[in-house]
């Protein structure tokens, strides 16, 4: 009952935010670095931030720094959404967004000094990532989807390291996103604001369950994204080109553009992929030593990737014919 009136609530709320986008232009026009062709409102994933709001609210004295961080990140991002904002600017909040959850989760105190280097340049790659990755209808919300819920399972089944309903709160935000998000023509595109507050949101569970086992295992829950972005930026600079800039080169935007494959449809693919990785993930779990398990993940992952120089080169042949 609780997470049906939850629910109802977000609607109404997206409902509000619809006209508000509409009445103040909060638009994304295409251009040719697009994968979508209409005008489409922009920020919806601003469902989010209002989702931690809800919770927030009701445990105001154990989640205030998780807020402060989500707040400060969703404002800035949402900012840059309306006007565009300089990196320096967008990289500072969020390295104090990241220095409050680390507060928060005790990284400060569990992780010598080259180990919080580490985790900074993590964390900030990974909540940039997400959002390079979002870029056709669908994939944020799905993705997301799965890998909240793969981080349900475990927290309920494995190891308790969050309150259970902290992650169905971002599921919940998810589920209303695709109602609106997951179409053919999309009612909204979640903007800089919705990918980056939902990554901050699974950074955060991600850290914490990295600290309470003492494993860096459940990174690969972010696996799929993460070969994809990784790998697309060096091949970026592989062309020297600004990575920062918007442009096709991702292997689910090779799919959608030049392969013709529908976005919902692409969007699922990255969504199965990660279900089988984070399925093997959980049952290899103490089986084999952790970085066997990151070899038997990423490097087929690394394989799949380079199918988009396949598909790059069979486009280029066809265009010359």
């Amino acid at each position: 009952m609780q997470y049906n009136i939850l629910g109802v609530f977000l609607m109404i709320l997206m409902l509000l935010y619809f006209k508000l986008a509409d009445r103040y232009n909060i638009i994304d026009k295409p251009n040719q670095r697009s994968s979508h062709t209409e005008i489409t409102l922009r920020g919806g994933g601003i469902i989010f931030w209002f989702s931690a709001l809800i919770y927030f609210l009701q445990n105001i004295q154990t989640n205030y720094f998780f807020f402060t961080g989500i707040t400060l990140v969703s404002l800035v991002s949402f900012w840059d959404d309306i006007q565009s904002l300089s990196n320096k600017i967008r990289m500072s909040v969020q390295f104090l967004a990241i220095t409050l959850i680390f507060f928060d989760i005790g990284v400060f105190n569990a992780v010598p000094l080259l180990g919080i280097i580490s985790a900074y340049i993590l964390a900030i790659g990974l909540i940039n990532a997400y959002n390079f990755m979002d870029g056709i209808n669908g994939i944020t919300g799905l993705y997301t989807l799965v890998v909240m819920g793969t981080l349900l399972y475990i927290n309920e089944e494995i190891q308790l390291f969050t309150e259970s309903s902290f992650i169905k709160y971002a599921m919940m935000a998810s589920l209303v996103f695709l109602f609106f998000n997951y179409r053919k023509r999309a009612k909204c595109f979640a903007g800089d604001v919705g990918s980056i507050a939902i990554a901050f949101w699974v950074i955060y569970l991600v850290l914490k369950l990295i600290l309470r086992t003492d494993s860096l295992i459940w990174l690969l829950f972010l696996a799929v994204y993460g070969v994809d972005a990784i790998c697309t930026i060096i091949h970026r600079l592989y062309l020297k080109q600004n990575i920062f800039e918007a442009h096709r080169l991702h292997l689910y935007q090779i799919l959608s553009n030049e392969c013709k494959i529908q976005h919902r449809l692409v969007a699922a693919y990255y969504a199965v992929a990660q279900i089988m990785v984070s399925v093997l993930v959980i049952w290899l779990y103490q089986k084999v030593h952790d970085v066997v398990l990151f070899v038997i993940i990423v490097l087929p992952l690394i394989a799949l990737y380079t199918l988009k120089f396949y598909l790059l080169n069979k486009n280029k042949l066809k265009t010359n014919i």
